[in-house]
């Protein structure tokens, strides 16, 4: 009975790492580097599939990171250089954000209205752990995480601090203009690394016993003269 449990065991987790390697890796080309990021089909496919359809369209292909505000997130997918909205290529798609994953640092999500099911093409990256846009927070609703960055959070970490300013309709938009020049799917996929080993537990020394002191050599008495 014991060998049948570890059998169906070493079956699901092969089974997990198997799902994972088929998850699709997207390079996203800026003019201030790349950002390599991973998608989460399993528990996220509506909203992996929509992100791969805009990819492989072409469609985020010159548009720019619209909304920047550090210490939160940094948004884009729906913008030209030149300010001009692209027009959505498919329908608004129905939130996931039930599926489990939390809008931790270096998580990408998607962008919508106050309708949780009015997400389309737009989708922003955490720069910092924002549980409070999970589910049920936000209004007893959340934002749908579907992916995270694999390669490339020091380029992320360069689009949060740029300066940003105000101009008509739009708020915390960079003064240096962040363009996509590409988003493709990587055919090759890449192994992140992994995550660093803890540092080995060093017990502390015993207590060393202190060095014992000598005691004088008592001088003997002399008899007195008698």
């Amino acid at each position: 009975m014991q060998k049948k449990w570890i059998a169906l065991l070493a079956g699901l987790l092969i089974g997990s790492a198997a799902a994972a390697a088929d998850n699709p890796q997207v390079s996203i080309k800026t003019n201030l580097g790349e950002i390599i990021v991973e998608l989460d089909q399993e528990k996220a496919p509506i909203s992996s599939a929509n992100f791969l359809a805009y990819v492989k369209s072409g469609f985020y292909k010159d548009t720019i990171f619209h909304r920047v505000i550090n210490g939160f997130m940094v948004q884009g997918g729906g913008y030209t250089a030149d300010l001009k909205s692209k027009q959505p290529l498919r329908p608004d798609i129905k939130s996931e954000e039930k599926n489990g994953l939390s809008n931790l640092a270096y998580t990408i999500s998607m962008a919508r209205h106050d309708s949780p099911n009015s997400a389309n093409s737009q989708w922003f990256i955490n720069v910092v752990d924002n549980i409070g846009l999970d589910y049920p927070n936000m209004k007893g609703h959340g934002y749908a995480v579907f992916g995270k960055v694999i390669q490339g959070k020091e380029t992320v970490d360069k689009i949060k601090v740029l300066l940003v300013d105000d101009k008509p309709g739009f708020q915390n938009i960079p003064v240096r203009p962040v363009v996509i020049k590409s988003a493709t799917v990587l055919k090759n996929r890449i192994v992140p690394p992994a995550p660093p080993a803890p540092p080995p537990v060093v017990e502390p020394a015993p207590a060393q016993e202190p060095a014992p002191v000598q005691e004088p050599t008592p001088v003997p008495q002399q008899e007195p003269v008698k």
